[in-house]
């Protein structure tokens, strides 16, 4: 099994969301857990981040992560962010 931690940009923006939608990146949460290469890696500086893409209120949410220590052998997921494609930090 897989340890969860989180960043505290993350931890942020999810304690602000409402009841029914952290329902919704729960799922998304869970989904990483369970298939934690189901992410696009991202490439260059940002190599070793994937993001899950997914729906929250019928728009496109990213879920940033980390596989911990290494990405072909994890023992911990690290959220790091969660945002609208829109203004998704520059991921």
């Amino acid at each position: 099994m897989l340890a969860v931690s989180a960043a505290p940009s993350f931890s942020r923006v999810a304690k602000k969301l409402h009841a029914r939608d952290k329902k919704v990146l729960d799922e998304a949460v869970k989904a990483v857990l369970s298939n934690p290469q189901m992410g696009e890696e991202k490439k260059g500086d940002l190599a070793g981040v994937f993001v899950h893409k997914f729906k929250l209120n019928n728009q496109e949410t990213l879920l940033a992560y980390e596989l911990r220590p290494h990405k072909n052998a994890p023992t911990e997921v690290m959220l790091l962010a969660v945002g609208p494609h829109e203004n998704f930090m520059s991921l």
